[in-house]
């Protein structure tokens, strides 16, 4: 039997409209694999098996009939478990929310639902996305599919985990700081951050809303590409969306870009990571693109002022869990008011309190000018230089994650090492600019991956450069299991 599990998107479409396979037997097929891996590597907290065959049913029939059909048809979708499905549990990985199941999609669901894309489960996560190695759930951690003593990277490990599994074709992830792009890099997958505003946050149970956005990740930049020509534009739900300039193209428009390596970011990576982008950097110049190396001073202050930002609009977002709306069984019999909203607290997990009383001490009286505005005026300064270097270059490289995969629970008790994962990724957050993170080479067999970053609303320039070295480098694209 062919495995159906292995295709990309566009094949999985071609296929099923020509009926060259059924989307039922694909998703049977995707179904069956989740069940014989999963296991050991916990990508899902919940599988959607009954209603995703049911959809690939309809799909077929839709097909058999003559009927049009979706830009995705039957292309299934895992979907992180802070993104809202309507009658589907999502519960951040956290005991918080409980059982609590959306009465609505998320745009971005209602979009891929519209093109006939199937929800094959929910992925795990570190709690309301809180973490770098998806460690911090509920449900256990998530293990790489390269090396199952190591971890994933966060917080949508579980997002990542599965497509490089070849546990569902493409996912949705979340990134607030690099949530996206860390796990993508740990497990050798593609996984993009738009720009802020480009794909529509609505159903997207909030961290940190200035910073965050959804985005895919997939196993190729193609796969990218097709679901941002689905996901992204206008949305009334959210005001903060704007018109895409969709359909990016799964061909490359410039093959002679300008790019900028950032020595900063590189140098001060791990030797065999600095030496992979190093490396990227000779096939970019070997290609005829323009290459050069550029400094800047201001990015030590940039991962600070990232976690106070973040920590304190997650104070704010959290304030709402008190469990009266929604939430876990807990019988308020025998409390007042005080005593039921902190024992009901005191079930977020360590890294959710930790981050919970940074933020709320950032905001009060007296620290809020030390810290809070000094992170903004950080925030801008970073967003001016960077619009500098944009107009020189079309794109700017670095590593993804400065270091190598780690083994589980190698760093969980130490967060200032785990907080200094995040320095390559938070900047593209603080400037709301687009990045992505694509395989670049292993070390030990370990992936590394090489993050490339463009100005605002230029996704088609990352494409590009992205495109170009995925076809020249040729990165082994997923583990053998």
């Amino acid at each position: 039997m062919n495995r159906l599990y292995d295709l990309p998107p566009h094949e999985v479409v071609a296929g099923v409209k020509n009926r060259h396979f059924s989307a039922e037997e694909y998703v049977s097929q995707i179904r069956e694999r989740i069940l014989k891996l999963d296991a050991n590597i916990n990508a899902f907290v919940n599988v959607n098996s009954d209603e995703a065959i049911n959809v690939a049913r309809k799909i077929d029939s839709k097909i058999n009939a003559g009927e049009k059909v979706g830009a995705l048809a039957g292309v299934a979708v895992g979907v992180k478990d802070n993104i809202s499905t309507k009658g589907l549990r999502t519960t951040c990985a956290s005991k918080i929310l409980g059982n609590y199941v959306p009465p609505y999609d998320a745009t971005v669901i209602r979009k891929l639902k519209e093109q006939d894309a199937i929800i094959i489960g929910k992925l795990n996560l570190d709690e309301f996305a809180m973490g770098s190695t998806t460690e911090f759930s509920k449900f256990g951690p998530t293990k790489n599919p390269w090396n199952l003593d190591y971890v994933t990277g966060g917080s949508s490990g579980g997002s990542a985990a599965a497509v490089a599994a070849a546990e569902c074709t493409v996912s949705l992830g979340s990134d607030t700081g690099g949530s996206i792009r860390c796990p993508a890099s740990f497990c050798s997958v593609a996984g993009f951050k738009p720009t802020y505003g480009l794909v529509s946050r609505f159903g997207l149970i909030a961290y940190s809303n200035s910073l965050e956005q959804i985005g895919p990740i997939a196993r190729t930049v193609p796969g990218i590409i097709s679901l941002m020509n689905v996901i992204s534009g206008i949305d009334t739900n959210d005001d903060t969306t704007r018109k895409a300039d969709a359909p990016y193209s799964q061909e490359i428009t410039n093959s002679r870009l300008k790019i900028a390596l950032i020595k900063d970011l590189t140098n001060g990576a791990q030797t065999e990571v600095s030496k992979c982008i190093y490396s990227a950097m000779d096939i970019f110049s070997s290609a005829n693109c323009i290459c050069d190396e550029v400094s800047l001073e201001s990015l030590e202050y940039a991962l600070a002022s990232y976690y106070i930002i973040a920590m304190a609009e997650a104070s704010s977002n959290l304030a709402r869990y008190d469990n009266i709306r929604y939430g876990f069984d807990l019988d308020p019999d025998g409390y007042e008011w005080n005593s039921y909203y902190s024992k009901v607290r005191s079930n977020f997990g360590e890294e959710v309190k930790r981050r919970i009383i940074v933020g709320s001490y950032v905001l009060s009286s007296g620290y809020y000018g030390r810290y809070y505005l000094k992170a903004q005026k950080v925030r801008a300064l970073l967003k001016q230089q960077f619009k500098a270097l944009y107009s020189k270059y079309d794109v700017i490289i670095s590593p993804t994650m400065p270091i190598l995969p780690f083994k589980i629970g190698e760093k969980i008790d130490d967060p200032i090492k785990l907080y200094y994962v995040d320095v390559d990724t938070v900047v593209s957050n603080l400037t709301g600019m687009p990045a992505i993170s694509i395989p670049a080479g292993f070390s030990h067999g370990l992936p590394i991956g090489l993050q490339i970053m463009a100005d605002e609303f230029q996704e088609q320039k990352i494409f590009d450069a992205a495109l170009h070295f995925e076809k020249s480098a040729k990165i082994q694209g997923r583990p053998a299991i």
